[in-house]
């Protein structure tokens, strides 16, 4: 018995193999896992084989090819995922972690897919996502208070601050 590399406790036949293998998979968390597992194996068919027309303009299959037998796949961790079958599309959250030339790196990825004629295809992703910006806005002590009383801020709510 052979362990899926995804990260599941099944075996890879019964797990990612089937649909590496040529079985369609049933949503995207299922192809995001399967897609993993063919990086650790070096499956660039299937790779190529799961992208919509736009996936595959975004691979490069000399830099995957060169990178990939140097590339040590540590894990594969699931964090969110949204599906809209009524638009055909999905998206997959995950971090897989990896070890490359001797350093070890975690990467972050949002993957959305797109379901074309039945089957789910990869079709794009942002890579190590950043948070979206906060902005705060300091008040001086002599503006009006935000809270609409009509006093300065230092006689009103930031008597307290």
């Amino acid at each position: 018995m052979v362990a899926c590399p995804c990260g599941s406790v099944r075996e890879y036949e019964a797990c990612c193999g089937r649909y590496i293998s040529g079985e369609p998979a049933p949503d995207p968390v299922t192809l995001m896992r399967a897609r993993y597992t063919a990086f650790t194996r070096g499956d660039l068919d299937f790779i190529e084989r799961t992208c919509t027309d736009d996936g595959k303009s975004s691979l490069d299959g000399f830099e995957m090819e060169r990178s990939l037998p140097k590339t040590t796949f540590l894990g594969f961790e699931l964090r969110e995922a949204t599906e809209e079958p009524e638009r055909d599309t999905g998206s997959v959250t995950f971090a897989f972690r990896y070890r490359f030339q001797d350093k070890e790196f975690t990467q972050v990825e949002i993957a959305n897919f797109r379901r074309v004629d039945g089957i789910w295809l990869f079709n794009d992703s942002v890579v190590n996502p950043k948070p979206a910006t906060i902005r705060v806005e300091s008040i001086g002590r002599n503006e009006p208070c935000p809270c609409g009383s009509g006093k300065n801020y230092k006689k009103c709510c930031g008597a307290n601050a």
